[in-house]
């Protein structure tokens, strides 16, 4: 099929190929949707109706079902082939005119994201909540009297929801279970008395371990909220830019001769401020060297203590990013849990979440959260964000010292206005001088790799990303990555490989990853021709975490739904682990868990494909799977997704609901 001009807001499509089009799709199938054997399409009626009887077939269609061949066990999804073609997916513009009044009606326009969703704290789905001195062993409270949670466990034991299963996963692995009696699987290692259980044996084997490192210590907290932890190398590093910002003796005998005369003193062109080339010609030396600029004469002798301290760039720790398969930093879904989850995969490099560079320096816990490392993570980093000099080089300084990285990532790609109208983000790539001054001040603090991620521009049509890359291998950057997409352009095109084939010849040798529209091994394999040292995958894995093991591999996995269950079933595990196995740290696994859902259900089984592999931008049609899991996991109905949440995590609370970021329906119990 090919398209033609658009007249009168309509789209209009000649045939070239009476059966099958050039991309794959059948006559009458739009474009923007998955194809799919005709097999296995089924309508939105027929889809919610089969999903809402739990598998079961109303009994007209039962005849129909036995006369179908039977290849396994498992109920089938072929049970029958609709008998008219179902309606095909309309376009957005014609969805946006036969939905304006509703939209008007309503206030507000349904898409993009929910800016305005509700946050119910995990704490509000408990009535009573024991207080941790009790659960803990029987410590002593703080509080006495005035403790506002409970301290009798009986009582406690009488309100707590029931528990959800009946093995514990922190219990199995690491011989005891840090919630006590709150955990939600208590009866796997509580005694009748509400006592506490030990496998010696495997806390002794878990001994010298330490499964989760970088977490924020009190005592660095509190010194960073009294402002008392001190930042020598940053301001080392801030001096030399104030010096530069000054006049030189030259330029203040010229202003001084112009006041003289009556002149007014001529404002400084462009190529004249700190930020040209000349100027931080003349300071980057004296950074370098991590001295002041005394003296241009060179001297000899004893090493100093700014010689030990401050390390050469090529004494720093060399990471080899060459050819790797890079976990994008994803906000929200790139949690330790789920990034446990792509490693068991095969990804090579992680990366944290973005951490505002101004929180973290305000010692706030959430957002130090987000820098915590697994020790399954063997290649890590840590993406920040900022828009000023002083407080990047300071947050570069405070990561160097605390916490263990491989390298630290600035995000110069975000495209959130939050972000953007500060100056972050994708900001700085219109603003070279404080872009420049950000990346030469946290190389000089930092002694690991610092990278930068980049889009191809602000605009759709001006691309400023190949203007940038050859300037930012003179700054000290030790790899760039590149989404090939503007801002503006968000993800409503695809990416443009051909622009990052361009920038990855004007990077080298420095190491250039790209990013977009990688969903399957034939993406990857088309991506690596264009040059980049790498790629890097974000709602790809997001769809389908097994990607690293399909380009690994070089194969497409027609993954079961059994499989696709026990890759949620882990990241339960390791959500309950890392927040915590108590009603609190169940349910906020399970948001977590529903914002993944929410990109997993646009997978579509390989087997079902019409034409493989699927394309990321594609959305799949209704369509029924292999058996009833496989329809389930199908859905883009929250209820099911909550459905599924509730196979591993146990039932809702009364009072749950939930409103996923980037879609327009809710869940509301």
């Amino acid at each position: 099929m090919e398209e033609a001009a658009s007249h009168g807001g309509e789209t209009q499509v000649t045939e070239k190929v009476p059966e099958l089009a050039v991309d794959g799709r059948r006559d009458g199938v739009r474009k923007g949707t998955a194809g799919i054997k005709t097999d296995f399409l089924t309508t939105k009626d027929k889809f919610h109706e089969f999903l809402d009887s739990n598998g079961q077939l109303p009994k007209e269609k039962e005849e129909k079902k036995e006369n179908l061949p039977h290849d396994s066990d498992e109920l089938k999804g072929t049970t029958e082939a609709s008998e008219e073609e179902p309606a095909a997916k309309k376009p957005k513009v014609e969805q946006q005119e036969e939905n304006k009044l509703t939209w008007k009606q309503q206030g507000k326009r349904q898409r993009g994201q929910n800016k305005s969703r509700p946050h119910v704290k995990p704490t509000a789905y408990e009535d009573q909540r024991l207080c941790q001195s009790v659960a803990q062993e029987n410590r002593k409270c703080h509080y006495g009297d005035k403790c506002k949670f409970l301290h009798d466990v009986a009582e406690y034991m009488a309100s707590k929801p029931a528990d959800v299963g009946p093995s514990c996963y922190l219990y199995d692995t690491f011989g005891a279970c840090f919630y006590g009696v709150t955990c939600r699987f208590a009866l796997a290692h509580t005694t009748a008395d509400f006592q506490s259980m030990r496998d010696e044996a495997r806390v002794k084997a878990q001994e010298g371990r330490t499964p989760v490192r970088n977490s924020l210590d009190k005592d660095l907290q509190i010194r960073l909220r009294k402002h008392h932890v001190a930042f020598d190398r940053s301001a080392e590093y801030l001096q030399t830019i104030a010096k530069a910002q000054e006049p030189g003796p030259k330029q203040q005998q010229q202003q001084q001769q112009e006041e003289r005369n009556g002149n007014q003193p001529e404002a400084p062109s462009s190529d004249q401020t700190p930020a040209a080339e000349g100027a931080n010609e003349a300071t980057a030396p004296d950074v370098e060297a991590g001295t002041e600029n005394k003296t241009t004469v060179k001297t000899i002798g004893p090493l100093t203590d700014a010689d030990v301290i401050k390390l050469r760039p090529c004494e720093k720790k060399q990471v080899d990013f060459q050819d790797k398969l890079y976990l994008a930093p994803l906000t929200t879904c790139g949690n330790l849990p789920f990034r446990r989850v792509c490693k068991r995969f095969g990804a090579d490099i992680t990366c944290g979440e973005m951490a505002m560079c101004t929180n973290l320096l305000q010692g706030q816990q959430s957002e130090w959260a987000l820098l915590k490392r697994h020790e399954s993570e063997d290649l890590f980093g840590v993406q920040i964000e900022g828009c000023f000099p002083d407080t990047m080089t300071r947050c570069a300084e405070l990561i160097n010292n605390h916490i263990d990285v491989d390298f630290v990532d600035i995000n110069s790609g975000c495209p959130i206005d939050l972000v953007y109208k500060k100056g972050g983000g994708c900001g700085l790539m219109t603003r070279t001088r404080k872009f420049e001054q950000i990346i030469r001040g946290m190389n000089y603090v930092l002694d690991v790799p610092l990278t930068v991620k980049i889009r191809t521009g602000v605009h759709e049509k001006y691309n400023v990303a190949h203007k940038l890359i050859p300037e930012m291998k003179k700054w000290g950057v030790s790899m760039i990555t590149l989404h090939g997409r503007s801002r503006e352009q968000r993800y409503t095109k695809l990416a443009d490989w051909d622009y990052i084939n361009t920038c990855s010849s004007l990077a080298s040798p420095l190491p250039l990853f790209g990013n977009g529209d990688i969903l399957s091994y034939d993406d990857a394999m088309k991506a690596r021709e264009t040059g980049v040292s790498g790629l890097m995958i974000a709602r790809g894995a997001l769809i389908k975490p097994w990607i690293f093991t399909e380009i690994k591999e070089r194969r497409h996995w027609d993954i079961s739904s059994s499989e696709r269950l026990d890759n949620l079933r882990n990241f339960s595990n390791y959500g309950l682990e890392h927040w915590g196995s108590d009603t609190r740290g169940l349910e906020k696994t399970r948001t977590f868990m529903l914002e993944w859902l929410s990109f997993l259900c646009r997978y579509v089984p390989v087997g079902l494909l019409e034409r493989v592999p699927q394309r990321i931008n594609d959305r799949p049609p209704y369509y029924m799977g292999r058996n009833y899991l496989e329809s389930l996991m199908a859905s883009q109905h929250v209820g099911d997704w909550v459905k599924i949440s509730e196979m591993l995590l146990g039932p809702v609370p009364k009072n749950f609901n939930f409103l996923p970021k980037h879609k327009a329906n809710a869940y509301e119990k």
